[in-house]
């Protein structure tokens, strides 16, 4: 499943900063702009894989999953 998202993107002095829009949390500072997308990437993988664990951890046993798309 193909996912996209936005990355708020600011130059503050030397440095890069960036969030991404939809989910609270991903944000990332870095020297340049192309290393800061990738750190951005990272995070947000992590992030959805943290996500995605907790969520099925909740669910305990016997639950179902659906696919949901916008």
């Amino acid at each position: 499943m193909n996912a996209e998202y936005t990355a708020v993107l600011k130059q503050d002095g030397d440095w890069w900063i960036g969030w991404i829009e939809e989910v609270p949390g991903v944000n990332c500072q870095e020297r340049t702009k192309a290393d800061l997308l990738t750190s951005l990437r990272e995070v947000l993988a992590e992030a959805i894989e943290f996500n995605r664990q907790e969520a099925l951890a909740a669910a305990g046993e016997q639950f179902m999953e659906e696919r949901i798309a916008l």
